[in-house]
């Protein structure tokens, strides 16, 4: 039974950065241009790694599959261009891991078309075979996380969803790339969100979008229809996260040890939501993503619509090239995304923008001492004591760590945000969670 809706209109707790959004918040998206050389790690997604299905040398058209899933908790990868294989092997990406990956050169003479596809009748489809089509065409959350939507779809049979909710919050500061699809896909979403009202049985929808884009909410407002509604929320970091948003919208917090399908929730991000719609309405497999590149030393910031594989030079050299004042390059926004030591490591599903700034951010042996002000705790969505956690981590008890419910912990960095003393409290609070994790496999 789902949880009883109240008039709130956000959640407990939280920070509130400046949104930085208006480089890009206007801009129309544009389409990336092809480059000559695509890069397409196998581990996209939360879960396991998809398996290549193409050898160096095999001639690959655009959107055919290239890599099945490597188990129920896998998606398949396709080729975003038409091109050759020319290598199977360990690349760069963001976090510095070298991660086995297939490697397309785009061949200049094709004209890059997808190749025709039907829609898919999800009414003449069974529901086994239309989750596998999703799987195989390779859709995943889009707001970060990258978990399966096919299996976001797959409740226990015991779970029922009852209520749609449309992550519109996009909350990071700069970030714009949903903002820009709500707007100029505002249609596709509805119809998107009425495709999972019926692939979920779920007897309404929810499409929460905070109040800094309002130009957003009366695009959807102009043509939503009950039982969907779009509701306007109070501007707060991290409003996008699930949990926080089902609270926003609904009003009750899903306890610790407990999943929203439990409380008859599906959360879908508004671009996954449209690559589900573009998937049944032309056949189209996930393939490319909006991404925003933006920040004070970056010469034209845009929204652009990219094929994944893209590397982050390339797309930088679209917008004009970094400036000289460029200190720090971001994958991602700046509260959760990773900075990067290279920029030859290329867009994968998950990144959602590129984010270049003219100040580094403060190193960890900068950090002054914990004066014991309790703003971390006050600021953390999950009501956890991050300046606890950090202690235990630094002291190596991960028993200790478990029992303080670190595993809650999504590393939204909320604490580190308003830390007087700049300590860098999600780094400590990560490898808090290695020790735990190394923990357990010893177990």
């Amino acid at each position: 039974m789902a949880l009883a809706r109240t008039s709130r209109s956000t959640f407990s707790r939280g920070v509130h950065p400046r949104d930085y959004k208006a480089a890009t918040a206007d801009k129309t998206s544009e389409p990336m241009p092809f480059v000559r050389e695509y890069v397409l790690p196998l581990s996209q997604n939360i879960g396991s790694a998809s398996v290549p299905i193409v050898k160096a040398g095999d001639r690959v058209q655009r959107g055919q599959q290239i890599a099945v899933p490597g188990g129920f908790v896998s998606v398949s990868l396709h080729a975003p261009v038409t091109g050759t294989v020319t290598a199977i092997e360990p690349r760069p990406r963001a976090g510095g891991a070298m991660d086995p990956s297939i490697v397309l050169q785009t061949d200049p003479f094709s004209s890059q078309r997808l190749p025709t596809s039907q829609p898919i009748d999800i009414d003449a489809w069974d529901r086994d075979t239309l989750l596998k089509a999703i799987q195989h065409a390779g859709i995943v959350g889009l707001g970060g996380a990258a978990f399966p939507l096919h299996v976001k779809l797959s409740p226990p049979p015991d779970k029922h969803f009852d209520t749609v909710i449309i992550n519109g919050c996009e909350c990071e500061p700069y970030l714009t790339c949903d903002h820009r699809i709500m707007v100029e896909r505002s249609a596709a979403l509805i119809n998107s969100t009425k495709l999972l009202m019926r692939l979920t049985g779920a007897n309404r929808a929810i499409i929460g979008i905070e109040t800094n884009k309002p130009d957003a909410i009366e695009a959807l407002r102009s043509i939503a229809r009950a039982p969907i509604e779009v509701l306007p929320l109070h501007v707060k970091y991290p409003q996008g996260a699930e949990r926080m948003l089902i609270a926003a919208a609904m009003g009750p917090e899903v306890p610790a040890g407990k999943l929203p399908v439990d409380f008859g929730f599906l959360v879908s991000n508004a671009g996954s939501a449209v690559a589900l719609g573009d998937l049944i309405e032309t056949g189209k497999p996930l393939i490319d993503r909006m991404v925003t590149v933006t920040g004070p030393a970056v010469a034209e910031p845009k929204n652009l619509l990219v094929p994944i594989g893209t590397s982050v030079s390339a797309m930088l050299d679209h917008c004009g090239g970094l400036l000289p004042s460029a200190r720090q390059v971001v994958l991602g926004g700046p509260m959760m995304g990773m900075s990067l030591s290279r920029l030859d490591v290329p867009l994968v599903k998950g990144a959602s923008g590129v984010l270049c700034l003219d100040e580094l951010a403060p190193a960890a042996g900068e950090a002054g001492p914990c004066i014991r002000c309790s703003r971390c705790v006050e600021a953390c969505p999950m009501s956890l004591n991050p300046s606890r956690l950090v202690r235990l981590a630094r002291a190596g008890r991960p028993e200790d760590l478990e029992r303080s419910h670190i595993a809650s912990c999504f590393e939204c960095a909320s604490c580190s945000f308003v830390c007087p003393s700049g300590i860098p409290l999600v780094h400590w609070l990560r490898i808090g969670k290695a020790l735990t994790a190394d923990r357990k496999s010893k177990q």
